[in-house]
């Protein structure tokens, strides 16, 4: 399979015409312009709205400790002042004459701002998100403003002992390239930015030939490529793919399981998190598959996992899921031990980690059910296409359009062996995190000094 940088700079080097000419649903139309913008239209005619949304393949993936968290403060500055509003308050008072809803967020590998309008003021919104994305101000008063703010969602974060528990694993898994998974950011490095820190960032990343328009509502493609050229046609694309000149460095394998206990006074029962290194749609697109079917067939309450750890009163609580990513896509399983079984719970996990390609551990029926039930959930989840789109803009960032488009046809392809290969390849017997979540009272009842050696390991 091509290397997505390669396929990138392929589509880059590609005429409108051709690049246009993909397996897209009847309602999708994909063009892209000359300076590499890349403009999906999305028509639904449900009700007389536009969403606008524009994304950029940036985020944690791109950063280096001193800037972990900056794309994530760039989405915050975003909706700010710029070349055509001032400051905020102009801004706002433009979204307020428009009529507009508007948001952003930050992942592992992308960004992407949107706003919510009339249909009627289609050419309005793209002249706003234009003025948003090619012309930031990044006033340093502004900056200092939004603190409170960014505050604000690290103390959400902390309100839950769980995010220390994911945050002690994610230094385990990602070692010194922990800043590259670590989305929400770094306090520090977020309250001392500079304007020149955030220039920094934009003239690395922002550019049309690393970003997708996607607009979606009550249009008409032909009328939306139009105004869209109109609009950002004359945004100059950069002379790089940031991709070449900034590589993202691959991520080490772990070389041996480690085990860490997180203390939190405000832990009410135990938790446990087990990870590992998974696939990713670079180097291992089948098993990507493989992984999602395999994470909804042990999810079932008739699978084995559950009638072992759940039925047995071994455990409260016990899932397992994988994240699709660009780069390393983690593994996780996630226990609630019965607090008096800690040890048998984590015994009898391990022993049905063992099974999972056992030819018998989980039947026909039950991976029918799997493919049925994610089919159902991406079915659902285009129903509003205002939230469908920032599902499609994941995967244009994370893995691509084709990926997405074809994603449950490949599902339904998956076999009991490619769901055994997923299994050995990535799991069993393979070097991965262990931890567990525990209060100073839990970790002196249990007389846990070293998780390690209380599991016997």
């Amino acid at each position: 399979m091509i290397k997505l940088r390669l396929l990138y700079f392929m589509m880059v080097l590609l005429p409108t015409s051709m690049f246009a000419q993909q397996n897209l649903p009847d309602n999708f139309f994909l063009e892209k312009l000359d300076n590499g913008l890349e403009v999906l239209t999305i028509e639904d005619n449900t009700v007389p709205l536009a969403t606008i949304e524009i994304t950029v393949r940036n985020g944690a993936y791109t950063e280096s400790p001193e800037y972990d968290g900056l794309s994530h403060l760039y989405e915050h500055m975003f909706f700010k002042a710029n070349k055509d509003y001032g400051s905020q308050e102009e801004f706002l008072e433009r979204v307020k004459e428009l009529g507009i809803v508007f948001n952003g967020t930050t992942s592992g590998e992308r960004v992407n701002y949107f706003c919510t309008l009339s249909n009627l003021k289609l050419n309005e919104g793209l002249a706003f998100m234009n003025s948003a994305i090619r012309y930031p101000a990044f006033l340093e008063d502004e900056m200092k403003r939004e603190n409170p703010v960014v505050d604000g969602e690290f103390q959400r974060a902390e309100s839950n002992p769980v995010y220390f528990l994911m945050e002690d694993s994610n230094h385990h898994m990602w070692g010194e390239n922990y800043s590259r998974k670590n989305t929400i950011g770094d306090h520090d490095i977020i309250m001392t930015a500079t304007t020149e820190k955030m220039r920094t960032v934009q003239g690395k990343y922002y550019h049309p030939n690393n970003s997708i328009i996607t607009i979606a509502g009550d249009v008409d493609h032909k009328e939306v490529l139009k105004l869209v050229k109109k609009v950002f046609g004359d945004w100059e694309a950069s002379d790089f793919d940031p991709f070449e000149k900034y590589p993202i460095p691959e991520f080490e394998p772990l070389k041996e399981s480690t085990y860490f206990i997180t203390e939190n006074e405000n832990t009410q029962t135990p938790i446990a998190l087990l990870t590992w290194h998974g696939p990713d749609t670079r180097n291992d697109v089948p098993a990507t598959y493989a992984a999602d079917i395999f994470s909804f067939i042990v999810s079932q309450r008739s699978a084995k996992l559950q009638q072992e750890l759940i039925d047995s009163g071994l455990a409260y609580q016990v899932g397992v899921g994988y994240q699709t990513n660009k780069y390393v896509g983690p593994i996780t399983v996630f226990l609630v031990p019965n607090p008096a079984k800690v040890k048998e719970a984590f015994a009898k996990l391990e022993e049905e980690i063992e099974k999972w390609d056992d030819d018998d551990y989980f039947t026909d029926e039950q991976l029918a059910t799997a493919k049925k039930m994610i089919s159902i959930q991406d079915a659902y989840g285009k129903e509003q296409t205002s939230q469908f789109l920032h599902t499609v803009t994941y995967w244009w960032a994370s893995a691509s359009l084709d990926y997405y488009f074809a994603y449950v046809n490949n599902l339904n392809k998956v076999t009991r062996e490619d769901i055994k290969n997923y299994v050995k390849t990535y799991i069993q017997g393979k070097p991965h995190v262990v931890g567990i979540l525990l209060s100073p009272d839990m970790k002196e009842q249990m007389e846990i000094e070293s998780l390690q050696s209380y599991l016997g390991k």
